[in-house]
């Protein structure tokens, strides 16, 4: 059985040791979780089994065999093949096609060989069990997961140089995908290990990781803390391994009561926009409201209704008492601040500063006359901002692109708080962050909440919704069809309500 030995792996940047002396396995038929925060060092770790990266010191065997390292032909080749979170397919050509993007097409008198195409795509779908996905269509009409689908189906097809995978690597692959799509892609999960493939799963996500692996390693700070059996271990060891603290408090506890009565910091009031139909609610002075339901139902679309990115066609919104303005410029400057899902391409500006992002939304209040920026008060506000979230930077002038996943999040929040908001909108603010991020990101909400914010929130993330709500409102289908107390409530009495209000519309 092929056995992917990583022996004493070492990489440096500059001052920063990336990686220091990493040793572990990945045997054949398993799926082996590589834990650690941002910054732990799974990525380069990444680049280098996939041969971008040549590493100071250390090996790779596959099979007791040496690679060589710094090729990636030589990883391909060898049969290591890696899934990464965004996969950017060819939307406007065909299934069939886009499995063979890596691969050459087979002619046939100097023609590709169209039925050849289509016959070897069929069969990695049919490999894979994916026989809902015909190899004829188009990539445009696959949602994220069928994508990922098709992108593992395309690393079934070789050409006489390369081996059968023996092993994936796949990193963070459930991050944009649906609940119902993370479940078609670990049934494929299973078909590929009981093949006999090994699978290095990287997720920030515990409970899939405790769901799908068979063993657990952990890194922190680029060395090897632990490798333990799935069986050996459970939530609070591994973030205590991964973060070196207790985290067993990870949702802060409400530090004030929410005022009984009086005007409310936001009303919602017969809100018809879109799919969304009929929605009322209030959210006091304090208090976070969050916001459940099964994918469609409408939570994400109800945060882009209320900052102005989706048009209104009835009801009434009041902010602080006063009508909310219906453009999204004028919403925040009102006092309404809306961190988006995705960060990457709704919120930031990636090769701009960490200065210029947290600045904005917040142009005017920084100008200088009528046509120039202040820079010294926009650097002094992301200064003070950065501080208050504990953003990790080297200078606020260096692109945001160069920070961690978690950091990138907190650069959002310093700028929802650089206008000193009455109400924030958060649509998943943990997406894609580690425990370590997380832990920081839930101090922050609950200190805003402390201070007399009023947050509604949306969350994919059961515990996460319920440690952090005061009140959960349910949406199906468009419709807010009951709001209920947290207190007490587990993850199975709110997932049952989920699902029964759907059968009762």
């Amino acid at each position: 059985m092929t056995r992917l030995e990583i022996q004493s792996i070492s990489r440096r940047f500059g001052a920063v040791q990336a990686l220091d002396g990493v040793s572990f396995t990945l045997n054949a038929g398993e799926v082996h979780a590589l834990m650690g925060e941002n910054g732990a060092g799974k990525s380069t770790l990444i680049r280098v089994l996939a041969g971008v990266d040549r590493p100071d010191s250390g090996s790779l065997l596959m099979g007791g065999k040496p690679l060589v390292l710094g090729q990636p032909s030589a990883t391909q080749q060898a049969g290591l093949r890696f899934i990464h979170q965004e996969l950017h397919p060819v939307r406007g050509l065909s299934v069939a096609e886009n499995t063979f993007l890596d691969h050459p097409y087979p002619t046939r008198f100097g023609l590709v060989n169209w039925r050849e195409v289509h016959r070897k795509a069929g069969e990695a779908l049919a490999r894979l069990g994916l026989g809902h996905i015909a190899p004829k269509r188009p990539m445009s009409e696959l949602g994220a997961g069928d994508q990922m689908l098709v992108r593992i189906c395309g690393t079934l097809i070789k050409n006489e140089q390369q081996s059968d995978p023996w092993h994936y690597v796949m990193d963070e692959p459930t991050a944009a995908l649906t609940g119902e799509e993370s479940e078609r892609l670990f049934t494929v999960i299973n078909t590929l290990t009981d093949q006999g493939v090994g699978v290095l799963y990287v997720s920030h996500r515990m409970p899939e990781v405790l769901r799908l692996s068979q063993r657990v390693t952990v890194l922190r700070d680029g060395q090897h803390i632990e490798t333990v059996l799935r069986a050996d271990t459970d939530q609070d060891r591994i973030i205590h391994a991964m973060t070196g603290r207790d985290l067993s408090g990870l949702f802060p506890a409400l530090t004030s009561a929410l005022p009984s009565s009086g005007r409310p910091a936001l009303r919602v009031s017969s809100l018809s926009a879109g799919r969304l139909k009929n929605i009322s609610f209030d959210v006091q002075p304090g208090e976070i409201l969050g916001l459940g339901g099964l994918t469609g139902s409408g939570r994400g679309s109800l945060l882009r209704a209320l900052i102005g990115d989706l048009h209104r066609d009835a009801g009434e919104v009041l902010l602080d008492g006063r009508p909310l303005a219906t453009k999204p410029a004028e919403a925040w400057a009102q006092g309404l601040a809306y961190i988006p899902r995705e960060r990457r391409a709704e919120g930031l500006m990636l090769d701009r500063s960490i200065t210029e992002n947290v600045a904005l939304p917040h142009l005017t209040p920084f100008a200088r006359g009528r046509y120039f920026l202040d820079p010294q008060r926009q650097t002094k506000i992301a200064d003070a901002e950065g501080e208050r979230v504990r953003l990790k930077y080297a200078d606020l002038q260096q692109p945001t692109r160069q920070l961690s996943g978690g950091n990138q999040q907190k650069v959002m929040f310093a700028r929802a708080l650089a206008g000193n908001p009455s109400v924030l909108l958060l649509d998943e603010p943990t997406r894609g962050v580690d425990i370590g991020a997380r832990f920081d990101l839930y101090r922050i909400i609950r200190a805003l909440s402390d201070a007399g914010k009023a947050i509604v929130m949306t969350s994919s993330d059961l515990p996460e919704l319920i440690g952090l709500s005061d009140r959960i409102a349910i949406l199906q289908e468009g419709q807010m069809v009951d709001i209920v107390s947290s207190e007490r409530m587990t993850e199975a009495a709110l997932l049952s309500r989920f699902y029964q209000e759907q059968k009762a519309a």
